[in-house]
């Protein structure tokens, strides 16, 4: 059992310019503080995606994905999402700290593309919201069916899922059993692992107290 610290639900007054560390143009911060602040819009975030702003930098939010149904079903992905000094003139760049076996996740940097659904970038139309909801379209079917070679940064993958789907399942599963591995979900001292949104084992007896309180119930409790 896992409990996540942070929150999905972003306070519209939050002043994202206060993070630690940041020096960010007026412009950028609300553009920030606005797109933060939408996704209590409903729909904005997708369902089971979790957001919060990084404590080490204002132009960092740190999010974590539970994939529920597809070749990923059961995956618990740790990502960041880092956006430049000029947003948003130029897109955000997302890199997963979980490695998963992805055509648009490189798997030496997790590196992740936007390109196929952000071609080009348009700063008047594109907020934070419409990738949010292609990251996580990039883990069902039809999606993947729509990417091209030269879009994926891992072209073993891509090709897997072209030319062998038997094969790319098969990888896609056990990637999605090794994110919830201790090593994977777990902080370590590991600069990867450096993540808002932290998880922790919970003991039996504090697993039946956080059920009472979500008013779940499993077979003979009270």
């Amino acid at each position: 059992m896992l409990s996540a610290v942070g929150s999905l639900v972003p306070s519209p007054t939050i002043d994202l310019g206060l993070a630690k560390g940041s020096i960010i143009s007026p412009a950028t911060r609300a553009a920030l503080n606005f797109q933060y602040a939408s996704l209590r819009n409903i729909n904005h975030c997708p369902t089971g995606m979790y957001i919060t702003p990084s404590v080490e930098s204002t132009l960092v939010w740190d999010a974590v994905l539970f994939v529920h149904k597809g070749y990923y079903q059961d995956s618990v992905l740790k990502f960041t999402i880092t956006f430049p000094n000029d947003y948003p003139e130029r897109p955000p760049t997302v890199r997963y700290l979980t490695d998963i076996f992805h055509p648009l996740v490189d798997p030496r940097t997790g590196a992740y593309s936007l390109i196929p659904r952000f071609r080009p970038w348009r700063p008047k139309e594109h907020q934070i919201h419409h990738i949010l909801h292609f990251i996580k379209s990039t883990f069902k079917e039809p999606t993947l069916d729509k990417l091209r070679e030269e879009d994926v940064l891992n072209k073993e993958a891509f090709k897997l899922y072209r030319d062998n789907r038997t094969s790319f399942a098969t990888l896609a599963k056990q990637s999605a059993e090794l994110s919830q591995s201790p090593s994977a979900l777990y902080d370590t001292s590991g600069s990867k692992k450096n993540h808002s949104l932290r998880f922790t084992p919970l003991k039996p007896n504090e697993v039946d107290e956080v059920l009472v309180v979500l008013s779940i119930h499993t077979e003979g409790s009270i």
